[in-house]
């Protein structure tokens, strides 16, 4: 008897699968597979695409079993590199899943592949699999590979790909998405467009909904500067780090001009320059260290375009997203402190002034089961793909531009702000055709309102009247001027008529506080209960660490959950080799520094009885080290280990896909990231940090 669950479809799923066949993929069932293994969405969604294309449970059931069981032959895991590699040898080939970039040797005059959970990087390639598919030049896919073993001693590569078929799409066929929209009613693709990406439309009204896809129009319109502020907890970041292999989230770390706009050492464009989208995570802790690199960012995030010595000019969108811990109606209504109160200091007016849309985000529910589609959406990369294709070649600004009339507080980078947005929604709502007069209002509607947040925030902080015309209104389809107004601070006087102050200090004419009297004059500001707990305990995280990402050492992965921990267990089962045995010194050297740790327990593997008293010769001096500190060191060994994570005494898990062992090696042992792990390149994992109660 089967044990999955029947869905009760409805009149949508079957329009979806009729239109999008092999498009589309029961999202539940990604749900249901991810928890047991730490394979990417997209490649899962692949596999479910294939096994799993019916209704009958049975089916699915079997479906199921037969992508577990072609991960577990066919996927290399991060720590079964070694183990991969002997196989192909072995057998001579193996069909593998992985992902595969292809990179040009300028001084060998050829290209080469890498695979990188197999981890190696000298895979010998035809060249009508680069010329077939050129994203295994930008970035790199995950494919199936068949991949051989070399025989031949005298040359200088052991492994060669016969045969490669993408996994993610290596051409998207933009007729057939144009045509199938024209299938569905707005509200009908707009639901599609949410489950797609994990929702359940149902559960949300219309203003929720355009919020979340709010989060994807910097996905779609190139140049786009969005904003959102709000509760920890609500998914903020998911869109960037889950949802497309075009967007690259900055968590934590230096955000310098090498790595956001051009490396001018190395000749060679940053970030700006190969991604749709470069989002920055918990925007409050960026650092920006070199001012040079702010006057930069604000040049090209009003135009797209910067100088270092040559003129750079690049797409990319730029995505801020980050917390509030205050009470927004207090905000609102404070003559002192505004909704920008979260950015940092190096964010100017310049730079807000540059904002086209901020989101509300405390309009947005905490991220829940109860809000999880069990219908069907279009395949991860699938979407993906389309957006890219719409980021890349659709151009609505003009199309906007002449339709839409404002009224006379809206000046240029309002207007700019207002129409990109409108183009946004255009873009993913309607990417073949126009909208009816009463959709396209309200469109400009909410696009207003997303901009109007961002000069009242301005208005506030400005001492002069440069950015108070912040009443901004557009013609509707039926001649009337509407003024525009954000909920939260329409009755606020404090934000809607902000005090001004002369020369001498005093301010000009009746003040603001005086509407209030509930709001003292210099007032501290203070969090709700609740935002209390939020700031004083450490939060869950769930993140990916992506291919050459830097800015991630242990100390600020790990570092703030050791804290209170007296007691932690690490279980690796690849403590083995020497620089797995150095990272492990240099977590114990983390968690020395970070807490009143007492004892700390390894759980590792070995291969053979050998390995394993050279492993505990290594780790004796370790051993002696700590107990100086007072720490005692109890390591055992496991021949079934398989998982890696860390848990501490106080109840946080720390798992991270490839365990201690997720920075690349050096090109040169005197490079930059040699010692400093915060500047050494990561390879792709996971990482997922919960509490876990007390029973």
């Amino acid at each position: 008897m089967s044990t999955i669950a029947e869905v009760q479809t409805d009149a949508l799923d079957d329009k979806v699968n009729e239109v999008f066949a092999g498009r589309v993929v029961r999202k539940d069932l990604l749900h249901q597979i991810k928890k047991g293994t730490n394979v990417p969405s997209f490649v899962l969604e692949y596999l479910l695409a294939r096994y799993c294309a019916s209704d009958d449970p049975d089916e699915i059931e079997a479906g199921i079993q037969a992508v577990f069981e072609t991960i577990d032959e066919n996927y290399v895991r991060p720590d079964e590199s070694n183990k991969a590699q002997s196989m192909v040898q072995q057998k001579g080939r193996h069909k593998l899943i992985d992902k595969v970039h292809v990179r040009y040797v300028e001084s060998e005059k050829r290209h080469w592949a890498e695979m990188e959970n197999f981890n190696s990087r000298r895979i010998a390639i035809s060249e009508r699999y680069y010329e077939d598919t050129e994203r295994l030049l930008e970035g790199g896919i995950w494919a199936e590979v068949t991949l051989g073993h070399n025989d031949n001693e005298d040359d200088d590569y052991a492994f060669y790909i016969e045969d490669l078929r993408p996994i993610q799409l290596s051409r998207f066929n933009e007729e057939r998405f144009f045509d199938g929209r024209q299938e569905f009613t707005r509200d009908e693709w707009l639901n599609v467009i949410l489950r797609s990406v994990g929702l359940e439309p149902e559960q949300f009204d219309q203003r929720r909904k355009f919020h979340y896809l709010a989060r994807l129009f910097s996905l779609v319109e190139s140049n786009y500067n969005f904003i959102e502020l709000g509760p920890r907890g609500t998914g903020k970041s998911y869109f960037f780090s889950e949802f497309t292999p075009y967007s690259t989230l900055v968590s934590g770390g230096q955000a310098t001009k090498a790595t956001l706009f051009y490396n001018k050492a190395r000749s060679k464009v940053g970030l700006v320059g190969y991604w749709d989208t470069v989002a920055f995570d918990e925007v409050a802790g960026i650092k920006i260290k070199d001012q040079d690199a702010v006057q930069i960012m604000k040049d090209y995030m009003a135009n797209g375009r910067f100088s270092r010595g040559v003129e750079v000019i690049a797409n990319a969108s730029m995505a801020f997203v980050g917390n509030i811990d205050y009470s927004i109606d207090q905000l609102v209504k404070s003559d002192e402190h505004d909704l920008f109160i979260s950015l940092p200091d190096t964010f100017d007016l310049a730079v807000m002034d540059r904002l086209y849309c901020y989101l509300p985000g405390w309009e947005m529910p905490k991220t829940s089961s109860h809000h999880l589609t069990d219908h069907f959406g279009f395949i991860t990369d699938y979407l993906g793909e389309a957006f890219h294709y719409l980021f890349r070649y659709s151009n609505r600004y003009d199309y906007v531009s002449k339709r839409v009339d404002f009224g006379d507080d809206v000046e240029g980078r309002d207007e700019k702000a207002i129409n990109k947005t409108v183009c946004a929604f255009l873009k993913i709502l309607h990417p073949s055709g126009d909208p009816t007069d009463e959709q396209f209002d309200e469109y400009v509607r909410y696009a207003t309102e997303m901009r109007r947040r961002v000069k009242e925030q301005m208005n506030k902080r400005k001492g002069d009247d440069e950015f108070a015309k912040i009443n901004l209104s557009f013609e509707s389809s039926d001649g009337i001027e509407e003024v525009v107004y954000c909920p939260e601070s329409r009755d606020a006087v404090a934000t809607q008529e902000p005090t001004r102050t002369g020369l001498d200090g005093k301010e000009i004419g009746e003040s603001a506080t005086t509407a209030d009297p509930s709001i003292p004059e210099h007032e501290e500001l203070t969090r709700t209960p609740d935002e209390k707990e939020e700031e004083d305990t450490l939060e869950e995280r769930h993140f990916t660490i992506y291919y050459g990402d830097t800015g991630h050492s242990y100390d600020s992965i790990f570092g703030p959950y050791l804290e209170g921990a007296k007691e932690i267990v690490v279980e690796d089962p690849f403590i083995r080799i020497t620089h797995q045995i150095k990272n492990f010194i240099r977590f114990c050297e983390t968690a020395i520094k970070r807490g009143p740790v007492e004892k700390i327990e390894l759980i590792t593997g070995y291969d053979d009885e050998d390995q394993r008293l050279e492993i505990e010769d290594k780790l004796a001096s370790l051993r002696d080290s700590l107990i100086e500190r007072g720490v005692e060191l109890e390591v055992t060994f496991s021949d079934t280990l398989h998982d890696r994570e860390i848990q501490t005494d106080d109840g946080w898990v720390i798992k991270i896909g490839r365990g201690l062992d997720f920075y690349q090696k050096p090109e040169s042992w005197h490079a930059l990231g040699v010692h400093d792990l915060d500047l050494r390149p990561c390879r792709e994992t996971k990482v997922d940090i919960f509490r876990v109660e007390e029973s």
